[in-house]
């Protein structure tokens, strides 16, 4: 048996949460393991459109958090733009009606006042920036910040740009502690991993890497579809979504919702999401899901109605029963950090948050302030 890796803070999972943990851990002078049951991306983030969206966040420590990853992806965009097929191509958020019209507006003064750029455009503009959109929609709003990579690749090129080892198909299968329950690594089915830091980069299975450092964090699952369409032409020319979209984002409901999120890619097939359901992990075909996202797409765009979609592929979103995700140190457990629970935001959400867990792992003040993100916030109706 060889000797037992050693390292400052082990990252228990490679997506891109757990890359984004890696590298600015890394940059802040740590030596990092990177550890995963599976590949690079195996989990929600290959199965995202690696969307990075401040438009669809209402005023509050989410968009805070979105407007700080933001900027470090456009920071990183400088350095690795072409690896990561970063594409600053903006989002266009369409009314459907004029009441409609009235509630975005509204949500886009708040979001103006929070830091967010946000264009009103009104029907004749909207044409403009989009030709092929159904005729007759009174407006939209334009948010030139959004914008997209490609999840995996980015990811796996996070990983490789920050030097951390990476152990992948490794499961966790123990968290020893200390007798003052500090955390000493983490132990796998390949051996143990010593380290006095571990952060929780699990996405949907990050309850139950809670679970094996003893403490409980409700990270649930809501499974979501996209369809994949043949390689066409531009004709759509940004992320393009019905202003209801944003009501599902927040929505509890168990029941299957869907809501047009429509977009170009470079390679030209277009991605047509977004479906969410609370079914656990089923994995199964859903074509009532896949019904309802093509009928929705094309009363957005009618020509879609001509296409053929190739493929469909489907995630699970991690969430928390208050829509917030856990970021920063578990005070039940010392050396416990936690980064997962982003629900469909992850991928735009992970600078940011790789960049705070890499503060309070060397005990820099935060950037944010990191109170509703706290890990325990739950303990005590969940106990």
């Amino acid at each position: 048996m060889s000797h037992p890796l050693t390292c400052d803070v082990v990252v228990v999972g490679a997506g891109m949460t757990g890359a984004a943990c890696a590298l600015y851990a890394a940059r802040s002078g740590l030596d990092v393991v990177v550890v995963d049951r599976g590949p690079v991306a195996g989990g929600t983030t290959g199965a995202g459109e690696g969307n990075l969206l401040v438009s669809d966040k209402a005023p509050g420590p989410e968009l805070d958090l979105a407007l700080l990853s933001n900027r470090l992806w456009s920071e990183l965009a400088q350095e690795y733009g072409e690896f990561i097929e970063y594409e600053a191509k903006g989002g266009v958020v369409v009314a459907t009606s004029p009441g409609g019209l009235t509630a975005l507006e509204h949500l886009a003064a708040e979001q103006r006042a929070a830091g967010v750029v946000a264009e009103a455009v009104d029907g004749d503009a909207l044409y403009s920036l989009e030709p092929h959109l159904a005729p007759g929609l009174p407006g939209a709003v334009h948010y030139p910040q959004d914008s997209q990579v490609m999840p995996a690749l980015a990811a796996a090129h996070l990983v490789r740009a920050s030097g951390a080892r990476l152990l992948t198909g490794r499961t966790v299968t123990g968290v020893p502690r200390a007798p003052d329950g500090a955390v000493l690594g983490v132990r796998t089915d390949h051996g143990d991993i010593h380290a006095p830091a571990l952060v929780n980069a699990a996405g949907t299975w990050g309850g139950e890497v809670a679970a094996l450092a003893g403490v409980v964090l409700p990270v649930l699952p809501r499974r979501g579809f996209v369809l994949v369409t043949e390689p066409l032409p531009r004709l759509v020319h940004h992320k393009v979504y019905a202003a209801d979209y944003v009501a599902d984002v927040a929505s509890d409901s168990v029941a299957l919702q869907t809501s047009p999120v429509v977009e170009g890619t470079a390679a030209g097939p277009i991605l047509i999401g977004a479906s969410r359901e609370r079914v656990g992990f089923d994995r199964s075909f859903s074509l009532p899901a896949l019904r309802a996202l093509a009928a929705d797409a094309t009363r957005l765009f009618p020509f879609l109605a001509e296409v053929h979609a190739i493929r469909s592929y489907l995630g699970f979103r991690p969430y928390m029963p208050d829509h917030l995700p856990a970021v920063g140190p578990d005070p039940r457990v010392p050396g416990l950090f936690h980064a997962c629970g982003h629900e469909g935001a992850g991928i735009g959400l992970s600078t940011g948050t790789g960049h705070l867990i890499a503060q309070v792992l060397t005990a820099k003040t935060p950037d944010l302030d990191l109170t509703s993100f706290r890990p325990d916030r739950f303990a005590e109706e969940t106990a």
